[in-house]
């Protein structure tokens, strides 16, 4: 591993909660117990995979506390608590903006309705919530689906192509080691 990736790691599981750290926050108290076994915390393809898929998905369905959803989640899934919690960092306070706009040209795209359609704010809540608020719930909701089974299907097949890369790489060792 390079001086950058290790840098980036360090860094990556410094902002990461610890298992510790999950097990005594008061909202997971109920699923602590469970919180704390060794399978959602292993790295094996199975698990992260499902861990990308719960994490992606809660970062898109709610606006906070994302990783106490996604680890409780975790329990009842099998998956890896640390890919679940990474994963929501996908919407946090500096891209948040750009996804709900992207969910609003979204939901308005599949809705049928022009995006450039604005109508006053004065108008009340249910108008504003009818204008802008189903839309951007639809964009969110597809962006949480789609990005749940893509995120699988993608940690999937590169634990598959990383193995048949090791395998290769043993073979043709092991060829050179016989010609020699």
């Amino acid at each position: 591993m390079t001086g950058k990736h290790k840098k980036w790691n360090e860094r990556l599981g410094k902002s990461l909660p610890s298992r510790d750290a999950l097990s005594s926050h008061p909202w997971l108290q109920p699923v602590a117990s469970r919180l704390l076994h060794p399978q959602l915390w292993r790295l094996q393809h199975e698990a992260v995979a499902r861990g990308v898929a719960v994490g992606t998905f809660w970062a898109f369905v709610i606006p906070f506390a994302q990783m106490v959803a996604a680890a409780a989640h975790c329990t009842w899934w099998r998956a890896n608590i640390p890919a679940a919690a990474a994963m929501t960092m996908v919407t946090n306070p500096l891209t948040i903006g750009f996804w709900l706009w992207l969910a609003y040209q979204l939901g308005t795209l599949v809705l049928g309705a022009p995006a450039d359609a604005v109508t006053p704010i004065g108008n009340g809540t249910l108008s504003w919530l009818e204008e802008f608020g189903w839309p951007t719930v639809l964009g969110m909701g597809m962006f949480a689906m789609g990005g749940a089974a893509l995120g699988y299907v993608v940690v999937k097949l590169v634990w598959r192509l990383r193995i048949a890369l090791k395998r290769r790489a043993r073979r043709s060792g092991a060829q050179v080691r016989s010609q020699a």
